[in-house]
């Protein structure tokens, strides 16, 4: 394998002039990496090229939606046969490719009687599964986690337990917060993975004690994706599930980011918690479609039917974007690409252990197959150094490989890697050395040491 091509300079001409043209038409808060944001034109494999020729390792896929590999011939195969014959019907008219992925996925999923609805991205899906969930229990209190990322609506911003990423107070839900999803910060976690356990339990009881119990739904990411790729111990949801059970309350799993086998042990987030058994809402979306734009939510029928009035999706279940994540979907099982997550993601969970011991910019390295989160502070100190985030994020671009950022404060201070899942070991070692340098390139600078 070839190393990853380092960019000789921060952005350049091409990418200032874009630059300037998208500040002049597209609002402020629409976030871009770096000093001199990239304008990337193309990719291959696990590759992706910039307007100026600067070749990079791709780290963070477009996040987390580049499931399998960029320009993956069994996916642009399928989109171009799918567009030559028609773009384009609506939910009002049968769709063959539509059933054929609802049937895969409602398989998949382990919940009975399951039914698949389409979206076209990860919000419409929660905020679809708040929906049935609601209608459902006929409340409009739901349960989230601290920490927690559901999508940009207004109703999934009213769930957000994150609030570098709610931009509104204002919600149609009557949301509470539930201790859990951060396993190493909060009041718990000094316990060790049995005590934290009970105590968030606890702490759900309480809550539910404060509601009087009226709730429709737990909704819940098993591993927390804009919050920094932290998770509770294994069980903690199986433990919440039996509270739940008491009042009826429904569990909903985001598995936006942690679906389809990314994390290696699992192919659902949910069966790292599978003494509770299949969660009553399921919802999917990015990696599923390799880049096109799909969602989905699957629930047993009596919930996915609970809806009284006529509904359907304009552009869910596209023809275009259904035979994609087929053929997407197909070759993920035929590849067996969650076992190629465990066992690279494996390697480059332990290779980038390695790079960061001694760094005293880093606090933690977690994460579960080719999830992984490097969490960054003020050295010598706990606290989140944003700081340091943008300089190792601008750093490892410098040296050709591009991650993420994510974390539970104001400016996020969580280095986020999720690679396409066909990662080569060779490619996961040539993007941590990359990394290892990049932190202690940061460190000097945050230090005035030397740099790497």
């Amino acid at each position: 394998m070839n190393a990853p091509t380092p960019s000789t300079a921060a952005g350049g001409a091409a990418h200032a002039e874009l630059h300037a043209r998208h500040k002049a038409v597209l609002p402020d808060w629409l976030a871009l990496y770096y000093a001199q944001p990239l304008d990337i034109t193309h990719g291959e494999g696990r590759h992706v090229w910039d307007a100026e020729g600067r070749r990079y390792l791709d780290f963070f896929g477009g996040i987390l939606t580049t499931m399998t590999a960029h320009a993956l011939p069994e996916v642009t195969k399928a989109v171009a046969e799918q567009a030559g014959r028609i773009l384009h019907t609506s939910t009002l008219y049968l769709n063959r490719p539509m059933v054929e992925l609802a049937e895969r996925i409602a398989s998949l999923s382990g919940i009975p009687d399951a039914r698949v609805f389409f979206t076209t991205s990860g919000t419409e899906a929660n905020d679809a599964a708040l929906l049935l969930a609601t209608t459902y229990r006929r409340s409009n209190q739901v349960l989230a986690m601290r920490n927690s990322y559901h999508g940009r609506s207004f109703t999934t911003v009213g769930i957000t337990g994150n609030r570098a990423w709610s931009p509104t107070s204002l919600t149609p839900l009557q949301t509470f917060y539930v201790h859990g999803g951060v396993r190493t910060r909060g009041p718990f976690a000094h316990l060790d993975d049995d005590a934290f356990t009970a105590a968030c339990v606890a702490d759900l009881r309480d809550l539910l004690g404060q509601s009087g119990g009226n709730v429709a739904a737990l909704i819940a990411e098993p591993v927390q994706g804009v919050g920094g790729f932290t998770s509770p111990p294994d069980g903690l949801y199986a433990a919440f599930r039996e509270v739940l059970d008491e009042h009826g309350i429904l569990w909903i799993s985001d598995e936006v980011q942690t679906g389809w086998g990314r994390t290696g042990d699992h192919f659902w987030g949910w069966q790292a918690h599978a003494a509770a058994g299949p969660p009553d809402i399921l919802t999917f979306a990015k990696g599923i479609g390799n880049g096109m734009s799909i969602g989905g939510v699957v629930a047993r029928a009596e919930v996915m039917n609970c809806l009284g009035a006529n509904s359907i999706s304009t552009f869910g279940g596209s023809p275009v974007t259904m035979a994609a994540a087929n053929a997407n979907l197909a070759y993920l099982l035929e590849h067996d690409l969650q076992a190629n997550a465990r066992r690279v993601g494996g390697l480059l969970l332990e290779r980038l252990r390695s790079a960061a011991a001694g760094v005293g910019i880093v606090r933690e390295v977690r994460g579960r197959g080719l999830m992984a989160g490097i969490e960054l502070v003020r050295p010598g100190t706990g606290e989140p150094s944003p700081e340091a985030a943008s300089l190792v994020l601008e750093a490892a671009r410098e040296g050709g490989v591009l991650i993420g950022k994510g974390g539970g404060h104001a400016t996020p201070s969580v280095l986020r890697i999720a690679p396409p899942l066909t990662l080569t070991v060779a490619e996961a070692e040539a993007g941590a050395a990359v990394l290892e340098s990049a932190l202690r390139t940061a460190e000097a600078r945050l230090t005035g040491g030397a740099e790497a």
